[in-house]
């Protein structure tokens, strides 16, 4: 069955081809980002052309995850054009390298607010609605670095990391009452289709990161890139993100799983939030509310 999908970020790396991946499957795709008349302009027109090559129904759409009016513009431009939101990919983020002590607690509230508030303020428009159906689809995309290896000058980035994934973890139990499903999609690291590291922000100190280069060894900091890209095999394929996205938003409801993992580097996130998230689940038991485990059929279903 074909479904109304938005999908945040959607102007490069893994937004762009989970968009695309999802309208060749043959679902409605909006692929949301900023500056759609300006700096996104061209990835507009790409997708544009693609659309039009391929023949799926992928449209592009203005949102910033950082503008309560941008989300709410967009979230009514859907919904006066399909009448409903089904599923929305929460993929919209930003990465910094650099020593955490040199970023300012500026740049990490921003930084929180792309990764985190970013998510919770498109909640706050498209579940209404999702509540009224009685159902719907929240995918988070998330990272290993929450429960698996964590490699220094990345502190930041992780940490906002994780407090989505917290975000996303609760909003599951909550919604489920209701019929709307989560799934957290776990990427590790890849160095290729994505501009994670090349677009990614710098410490605003550059007194306190020029100490901590005089303090390491000479080049610390580009070997432990290399380092991190040699745990990485050669053939490891970014699309694969977006073919569990689409792999996900096929089956059945209620059959979905609360995470899939897609790491080439095997950075034991696998292994640890099985851990966590049994725990997690046994709680729910012990405190006799199982039953949010799984969504709620919706009524008449």
């Amino acid at each position: 069955m074909s479904s109304i999908i938005l999908v945040t970020g959607a102007s490069s790396g893994f937004g762009k081809m989970i968009a695309r991946g999802l309208a060749r499957a043959g679902h409605s795709v909006y692929a949301s980002m900023r500056g759609t008349g300006g700096r996104n302009a061209a990835a507009v027109a790409a997708s544009a052309t693609y659309a039009a090559e391929h023949r799926i129904d992928l449209r592009t759409i203005e949102l910033d995850v950082q503008d309560e009016p941008s989300i709410a513009a967009a979230t009514a431009a859907i919904l006066a054009e399909q009448g409903r939101i089904d599923v929305v990919v929460h993929n919209a983020g930003h990465m910094v390298w650099g020593p955490g002590e040199a970023f300012t607690p500026e740049q990490l509230a921003e930084l929180y607010d792309i990764n985190v508030l970013g998510t919770q303020r498109v909640n706050r428009a498209i579940l209404p609605p999702m509540r009224a159906a009685g159902s719907g689809l929240l995918i988070w995309i998330g990272s290993s670095s929450v429960a698996g290896g964590v490699p220094p000058l990345l502190g930041p980035y992780f940490a906002a990391k994780a407090a989505m994934d917290a975000l996303a973890v609760c909003y599951a139990k909550e919604l489920a009452p209701l019929g709307i499903e989560t799934s957290i999609v776990v990427p590790g690291a890849f160095t290729t289709g994505t501009n994670h590291f090349a677009h990614a922000g710098a410490p605003a100190d550059a007194t306190v990161t020029a100490a901590y280069d005089d303090a390491y060894a000479p080049g610390f900091a580009d070997a432990m890139k290399a380092a991190l890209a040699a745990t990485v095999p050669g053939d490891a394929d970014p699309g694969a993100v977006g073919r569990a996205v689409v792999d996900l938003v096929a089956m059945p409801a209620g059959a979905r799983p609360l995470r899939v993992h897609v790491d080439p580097a095997s950075d034991g996130a696998a292994v640890s939030f099985a851990v966590i998230d049994r725990v997690r689940e046994e709680f729910l038991h012990r405190i006799g509310h199982a039953d949010l485990l799984h969504p709620a059929r919706a009524s008449g279903a």
